[in-house]
């Protein structure tokens, strides 16, 4: 529960829904936040290099918004904010299928 890069969730190319596995983690997150309440959680919606700023702002909105609603439909007490970070914050850099889907993702952080 204290490492909250354990809970990150992939979207596929030009997705915002969550997979089974999305739903998985998320739950796992939620168990996580029942047993240690946090005073804040911020989703960090993230998408790859491809698609316009604005587009992908948006997408990230709706990746960050579909995680926030699955934790407060299971239960997760708080604050739970979303940002967007479009395509500014990639975790990798190459050109590749497997380089873009690591930049589809949200990220979590938990102010305790």
């Amino acid at each position: 529960c204290q490492d909250a890069a354990a809970f990150t969730v992939r979207f596929g190319f030009d997705q915002a829904t969550l997979t089974g596995e999305a739903q998985s983690t998320l739950q796992r997150l939620a168990d996580c936040m029942k047993r240690a309440p946090a005073r804040r959680v911020t989703v960090q919606g993230n998408c790859d290099e491809r698609g316009t700023a604005q587009y992908n702002i948006a997408l990230g909105n709706r990746r960050a918004d579909a995680a926030r609603k699955y934790l407060s439909d299971l239960g997760v007490g708080g604050t739970i904010d979303t940002v967007s970070f479009g395509k500014e914050k990639p975790v990798c850099r190459a050109n590749s299928e497997d380089c873009w889907a690591k930049n589809r993702r949200d990220d979590f952080v938990i102010d305790r």
